[in-house]
């Protein structure tokens, strides 16, 4: 290692740097008596609806009151003063919002809790970001969605997401950015990985922001998933157990424990799962398609002082796949498999300074590995290639920001810092053993950003959102920099409360460090260089009678836009199209609690995703179409449409309608064509019995639609979605 790079690593790890999200926001409000005069020392508690999260503060001579550092989720925010009737407001708090609250007192004429109705607790006033949220309820009641390969959480919730050749897309891109309590899990590899980060059953809540990013988010930017996992508030010394069996042999295990006091919290898990049908099939036949993971995952809290919090979460996570085969394939002899492993490390500090102003500072680390062995049985075939590709990522960088709510701003400031070095290796041989050549990359990058951003309240009703992203990507062969405007506003019509909101904005996306420049035996690769991206984005959120409908069109332009194709049978290489253009309007609806049992949501999506010559970097094809074609994930209608009712004797019934108008069918020429529109129905049924026991029975793709999802040039060539999925899971809850 040169001293530069060492320089750079100690830097990142003594500064810890970056601030490249946040979970928190803040929470306060104003309190008056009938004559509108304020009221001193109001009692004011803040509780979380899923868990025993809470803070308590009184009002100050101003009757104002403030919560700082408040995880997202939904709360339930109750004043209660002497002679008043105590009065309650809900509300969804969403990442890095400044919600603000308004409580006008009446005398106290009975023991009823009044409740406030302003805008609806659904709807963020003052953000120009397209937002869902997701919550542990709705993934443990989804079918399919806590599964830990399952992507089901975000594909039934969100609009503009689906999954193809086992890769999760939204908005027609597939490079996306999680981060776990607010610390990014980095990765800037493309299509390389099929196995999950962590399981979904440790999962609190989910936000899902799909664009009008505010500055503080960038690099993978087609989606960010902000997750809240799991603490140990929502437990009390009680540990969980979960087995399912289903169909294809499947298990899906999980043993948890968790436990809080007033000042510590933490949770553990330890998960399990295997089965015979892993990844999308090639053909209508499983074959070689056996799938099997193993993971730990931890979250600990510790609140050291009123102002000083520390937040560690830990997870290390192992998985198999065999990589599935046509009858062909199988009578060659071919016997593929891919093993992954991932493990991070994220800590966070944050120190409140004063009233409204929160210092995050948040070293991380994260491994990333992922292993194809191209392997063979029977009598050796000299025709026959077999790869084998093994690379090793690791990415060590920190957080550092600040957030301070004034008056009528909420600005956000940080600098990013993180330093990655991949270690790969690449080979082929003949099935008989002939003509071995391999190539190993090692390769160190870095990128450095620094973001500032400021939400400033103009009025009551019009929110102004401006900030700008400036970043840095360094490699051996390849220096780039950035500066990215974001701006947005939030108009709340008066009376309607309906909320208007417009952004334009762009992005930079660092590129994959390994193939940066080069060959690899024998293929050439010209460098890449970084995506740079140019989106505008109208919406409308609309309450009516407790129900939510928003709406959105956006248009997104891309320079050096991120794909890739497949080297020698299924080994993914990226590479850069020139242009890419895409174009899609989004629906969501959600109901309100409807008869205090039932409630339905809607994500509807209509997608235009069109490249254009010529290829730029990576693996070098051939690309001589004029003007624009359509890429190979464009879907033009996606439709994700359910309910959840609660039935008698404590149970419930959760059902999902997934409806895609069918990829595209072969090239996307002067005359593209696109394969025949789908259909599934999935359903989960459960009942509790007693405290500590319940029931799930799960079914997917109820009717037994096996049709051919895609023909795209990855795993294996084509895809046919999965046959029908049936299973049955036992939970079981007890104290320790």
């Amino acid at each position: 290692m040169t001293f530069h790079r060492l320089a750079l690593l100690l830097g990142v790890l003594l500064l810890a740097v970056a601030a490249s999200a946040t979970i928190f926001g803040t929470v306060r409000g104003l309190i008056h008596d009938p004559q509108h005069r304020p009221v001193q020392g109001s009692r004011v508690v803040i509780r979380a609806e899923a868990s025993d999260w809470t803070q308590t503060t009184t009002s100050d001579t101003s009757g104002e009151f403030h919560f700082d550092a408040v995880p997202l989720g939904a709360y339930t925010v109750t004043v209660e003063v002497p002679g008043f009737a105590p009065q309650e407001q809900k509300l969804a708090l969403t990442s890095g919002r400044d919600a603000r609250l308004h409580f006008a007192l009446t005398i106290a004429k009975s023991k009823e809790t009044v409740e406030v109705v302003d805008t609806p607790a659904t709807i963020n006033p003052e953000s120009s970001t397209t937002t869902s949220v997701v919550s542990r309820e709705q993934i443990s009641q989804t079918p399919g969605a806590d599964q830990t390969n399952s992507l089901a959480m975000i594909t039934n919730y969100v609009p503009s997401a689906y999954v193809i050749h086992d890769q999760l897309h939204i908005r027609g891109g597939h490079q996306v950015t999680w981060l776990l309590d607010g610390v990014p899990v980095p990765n800037t590899n493309i299509a390389s990985n099929v196995g999950p980060q962590f399981d979904p059953k440790d999962i609190d809540y989910l936000e899902v922001q799909r664009g009008g990013y505010s500055a503080e988010y960038g690099d993978r930017t087609y989606g960010v998933f902000n997750v809240v996992t799991r603490s140990g508030f929502e437990r009390n010394r009680q540990a969980e157990l979960v087995a399912s069996y289903g169909s294809f042999n499947s298990t899906n295990d999980q043993i948890s424990f968790g436990d809080h006091g007033e000042r510590f919290a933490y949770y553990g898990s330890l998960s399990g799962s295997r089965t015979d049908l892993g990844l999308e099939t090639p053909s209508t036949q499983v074959l070689n398609d056996q799938a099997a993971g193993l993971g730990t995952f931890a979250s600990f809290i510790f609140n050291k002082t009123p102002a000083d919090q520390l937040r560690l979460v830990t997870s290390l996570r192992g998985d198999h796949y065999q990589i599935p085969n046509t009858p062909d394939q199988i009578t060659s002899g071919i016997r593929d498999v891919e093993n992954e492993r991932d493990a991070f490390v994220n800590f966070s500090w944050l120190h409140t300074i004063g009233s409204g102003t929160v210092l995050t500072v948040s070293p991380f680390y994260h491994f990333n590995r992922a292993h194809y062995s191209g392997s063979s049985v029977g009598q050796p075939d000299p025709n026959l290639t077999i790869p084998e590709d093994d690379r090793g990522s690791n990415y060590m960088g920190g957080v550092t920001s600040i957030a301070i709510t004034r008056g009528k701003h909420n600005a956000h400031a940080g600098i990013q810092l993180w330093a990655a070095r991949d270690n790969q290796l690449f080979a082929t041989v003949q099935g008989d053993g002939s003509n071995p050549q391999s190539q190993r990359q090692r390769i160190w990058g870095n990128v450095q950003t620094l973001f500032l951003e400021d939400q400033y309240k103009l009025t009551t009703w019009l929110t102004l959102n401006a900030g700008v992203r400036l970043t840095h990507f360094g490699e051996t062969t390849v220096s780039e920099n950035a500066a990215d405007p974001r701006i947005g506003a939030a108009l709340r019509i008066p009376k309607l409360n309906w909320v208007a909101r417009a952004f334009y904005g762009r992005y930079y996306q660092p590129p994959p460090l390994l193939t940066v420049s080069g060959s690899l035996l024998g293929f050439d690769l010209a460098p890449l260089r970084g995506e740079r991206d140019e989106q505008r984005e109208f919406g409308l959120a609309i309450p009516i009678g407790g129900w939510t409908l928003d709406v959105s069109n956006f248009r997104t332009g891309a320079r050096n836009f991120f794909d890739h194709d497949a080297l020698e049978n299924n080994i993914f290489i990226p590479l850069t199209i020139g242009h890419a253009r895409i174009r899609g309007t989004e629906v969501t609806l959600n109901s309100p609690m409807i008869a205090s049992r039932a409630n339905l949501h809607l994500a509807y999506s209509n997608l235009i995703v069109q490249g254009a010559c010529p290829i730029t970097g990576g693996f070098i094809e051939d690309c001589t179409n004029p003007g624009n074609f359509l890429l190979d994930h464009d879907q033009r209608n996606t439709l994700a449409a359910g309910f959840n009712v609660a039935l008698p004797w404590r149970a419930w019934a959760d059902f999902n309608l997934n409806y895609g108008s069918g990829f595209l069918n072969g090239e996307g020429d002067e005359d593209p064509t696109h394969l025949p529109p789908h259909t599934t129905f999935d359903l989960s049924l459960g009942k509790s019995f007693g405290e500590n026991w319940s029931m799930r029975l799960t079914g997917l793709n109820l009717s037994n639609h096996h049709y051919l999802l895609d023909n795209a040039n990855s795993f294996g060539g084509t895809h046919y979605a999965n046959p029908r999925e049936l299973s049955i899971q036992l939970k079981y809850r007890f104290h320790y």
